[in-house]
């Protein structure tokens, strides 16, 4: 697929070749998404613009991981180096998606707690 074969590289990296998957992704989550707009407002055909949209979503995520393990496995384009950032790059996400949740409650809880200690309760329920 790549232009350069693997011999002739002089870094450890692995540049990644155009693709179509983003973009197709991004159509088939929009579609899902107004799919859904149109299911829950009860618009005829609503059901079915979700379902084809859930299908070329998930048609998406099977062909770009396909082509993520071929890039690894028999291609052999994923070095020791790329496999540490990949591995960096979803621990990343997840610690971030963590600390996001908990900052989410953790702001919850404060207010919630904090508001029998004060009138902050008859305060957010009273209109000026």
């Amino acid at each position: 697929m790549s232009a350069i074969p693997l011999t002739q590289l002089k870094h450890p990296y692995h540049l990644v070749d155009p693709s179509p998957w983003p973009l197709l992704g991004s159509l088939g989550a929009l579609t899902m998404a107004f799919g859904m707009v149109k299911y829950m407002h009860y618009y005829a055909g609503g059901f079915y613009v979700l379902v084809f949209g859930l299908l070329v979503t998930s048609f998406t995520m099977f062909v770009w991981w396909r082509d993520i393990i071929r890039e690894g496995t028999f291609e052999g384009r994923h070095t020791k180096k790329v496999q540490r950032g990949l591995r960096l790059g979803v621990i990343l996400f997840i610690v971030s998606e963590v600390m996001f949740f908990v900052s989410f409650f953790w702001a919850f809880f404060s207010f919630e707690f904090r508001s029998c200690y004060t009138n902050w309760s008859i305060m957010a329920t009273s209109r000026y």
